[in-house]
């Protein structure tokens, strides 16, 4: 490969944030950057001596970038595997199967302008600010500005290339079984992201796997990194329309709709409208407490599976949960810090309101295909429509996250848990500020207001026991923040 063209200094901390490596390709990430990033890793994620597993998304800077990265592990004396296109969980699996640290190639939902990285220690285990990611940056900081020299290790490393889609695809498969289902008719809308390979390799007639009674409608299953449909970002309502209108012109029983790296899913049911992620959180919790004692049947002596749900989620999560004689916890937003949670508590299963799912059975990392295949498990086995069987997990009203540009995000939160508590509210900044009602109020209400990470905005979630309230809520407190 030729050597990048001389650059301005850069600044790393403009693209390695809380959780991975995110940046404009070419002014901010290019073959240069993405070695040191490289040679960084394998440093500090003990692949010296040892080995590492890379893939990546169909964004057409993704195979450069891969290969100036193995170049950096290599030059260090680590080994690369490149498993090349796949998605997020895709790259998990690997590193899970494999025991190895992994590097995936992905932007997730952001335009095709931008490319990134997301590090993993072997088993899937995350890498954040807290957990490597820092130290990841100093030492790439070094090397880009020149304070040390690229590693050059006596003995190379190599890179080899394995394909793993049909292994992913099994282990999934052996996680849930849909074979008895009830035929489904299943519109996907895959956003011209990874989802377009690997549904087809999972719920599809793939090779040495059995047909499944569904009828897979497939909705911009080439891969594109351009996103020439729409942005491969679900959380966006604007970007679910197509599926919306899909599933009602086919008659389909569900739709799913993945982000560009395929590791978040979202539902639609057969009227087309969304279903919430706290409710399939719910929904998926509640199989997996099932799935985990019909393990240890007639155990009285065990703990109760954990369950971990993020602060925003549903007062329902929690709720059900308990119902169900297990024990509910409450953790963060983000992947790094559920993950950590997840091996710390043993549980069984995590979801977040921005629909990341976490399986023990999946190293404890988040699967959007996994989380799919239990939605429709508990569709298959039932004899309602998918809105009769999510509208127990789903009984409050929420307003969805609401962002505000503000100028000094701390000065307006500061404001906003004065006046609340001065009224009697009760308040937490367990992960921004949770304000709920007071005990004695009815009917009850809280919400969360969250900084951040890298825009001048508060984000506003907000949950109330009926909508009427809920929307009362949102309002007042969005004047207060907009004043």
């Amino acid at each position: 490969m030729p050597a990048a063209s001389p650059r301005p200094a850069l600044d790393l901390r403009a693209v390695i944030k809380a959780y991975d490596v995110r940046g404009l390709v070419g002014s901010q990430l290019d073959a240069g950057v993405v070695r040191a990033i490289g040679a960084a890793a394998a440093e500090v994620l003990g692949v010296v001596g040892s080995s590492m597993v890379v893939g990546h998304d169909m964004r057409a800077s993704s195979p450069e970038l891969v290969a100036a990265f193995a170049e950096g592990v290599t030059g260090a004396g680590g080994d690369v595997t490149v498993i090349g296109l796949c998605s997020t969980d895709g790259l998990y699996y690997a590193s899970g199967a494999l025991g190895v640290p992994g590097a995936m190639f992905t932007a997730s939902h952001n335009p095709a302008a931008y490319n990134g990285i997301k590090l993993c220690r072997a088993g899937a285990k995350p890498v954040g600010q807290d957990s490597g990611l820092a130290q990841v940056r100093e030492l790439a900081q070094s090397y880009l500005d020149g304070d040390a020299a690229l590693p050059s290790a006596q003995r190379p490393g190599t890179t080899s290339h394995r394909d793993l889609l049909g292994d992913y695809s099994a282990h999934l498969r052996s996680l849930v079984d849909l074979s008895a289902s009830r035929p489904l008719k299943v519109v996907v809308d895959a956003g011209n992201g990874m989802g377009g390979l690997t549904t087809p390799a999972v719920l599809g007639e793939a090779a040495g796997l059995p047909a499944l009674p569904l009828d897979v409608v497939p909705l911009y299953f080439e891969l594109d990194g351009t996103f020439p449909n729409h942005e491969a970002n679900p959380l966006d309502p604007a970007n679910l329309v197509d599926l919306q209108r899909a599933v009602l012109e086919h008659g389909a029983d569900v739709g799913l709709a993945f982000d560009g790296d395929a590791d978040r899913c979202f539902v639609i049911d057969e009227r087309g409208q969304a279903v919430s992620p706290s409710a399939i959180t719910a929904l998926v919790a509640l199989r997996e407490v099932a799935r985990a004692r019909a393990a240890h049947p007639g155990s009285d002596s065990g703990p109760e599976p954990v369950v971990l749900h993020n602060l925003i989620t549903s007062r329902a999560v929690p709720e059900l949960v308990e119902a169900a004689g297990a024990t509910a916890v409450r953790t963060r937003v983000g992947h790094s810090y559920i993950k950590g949670e997840m091996a710390r508590t043993g549980a069984v299963f995590g979801g977040e309101h921005s629909a990341h799912y976490y399986f023990a059975d999946f190293w404890g990392a988040d699967t959007g295909m996994l989380a799919a295949m239990h939605v429709l498990a508990a569709l298959g086995e039932s004899d309602v429509p998918l809105s009769g069987l999510t509208a127990a997990y789903d009984p409050y009203a929420a307003s969805g996250e609401i962002n505000s540009t503000v100028g000094d995000a701390a000065a307006v939160t500061a404001r906003v848990r004065a006046e609340h508590e001065a009224a009697g509210a009760s308040t937490d900044t367990f992960d921004g500020l949770t304000v709920s009602s007071p005990d004695e109020v009815s009917p009850w209400w809280w919400f969360n207001l969250r900084p951040s990470n890298t825009e001048p905005l508060l984000r506003l979630n907000v949950e109330g026991q009926d909508a009427a309230t809920m929307e009362r809520v949102r309002d007042d407190v969005l004047a207060a923040v907009r004043a």
